[in-house]
């Protein structure tokens, strides 16, 4: 069998989707859900999201820091599509997805209660990229909590 050569492309699959959540003070908390999330590195405990400038949770988290990782369940299957598809400008997603938000212990932004795992995370470093038509943000961030 001969090898394939392959169009350049990411081939890291399958993503886990996660569900981001963040907060402004003194606003309603948003949640985004995110597919470019992984592990950077286990000591210390940190994680990568990468976030379109386009989207509303972009500027909350950049302002802020802070975000909570949610990991999902079957259960919570249509809320993370929900959440990937409705912008955090034109509805409230907690309510619109009867889903509560959780006091954090180590950071502001809420958490998801219905989310088995929460992963409290502060950003330690962002950067911008925009790469054949491709324009984001990579957040290396530590977990603490």
């Amino acid at each position: 069998m001969e090898r394939e050569y392959w169009k350049a492309g990411n081939m890291l699959y399958p993503v886990p989707a996660v569900m981001i959540s963040c907060q402004r003070p003194g606003e309603r908390p948003n949640i985004i859900t995110v597919a470019w999330t992984g592990t950077i590195c286990s000591d210390p405990a940190m994680v990568s999201i990468s976030v379109r400038k386009e989207r509303y949770s972009y500027d909350i988290i950049r302002e802020t820091g802070e975000f909570v990782i949610n990991l999902t369940t079957n259960d919570l299957t249509f809320a993370t599509d929900y959440c990937g598809v409705k912008s955090g400008k034109d509805v409230d997603k907690f309510k619109e997805m009867n889903l509560t938000p959780s006091k954090s212990k180590t950071i502001s932004a809420p958490g998801i209660s219905e989310s088995p795992v929460s992963l409290e995370c502060v950003g330690t470093w962002f950067t911008r990229y925009v790469s054949g038509g491709g324009d984001g943000s990579i957040s290396r961030s530590e977990i603490y909590g």
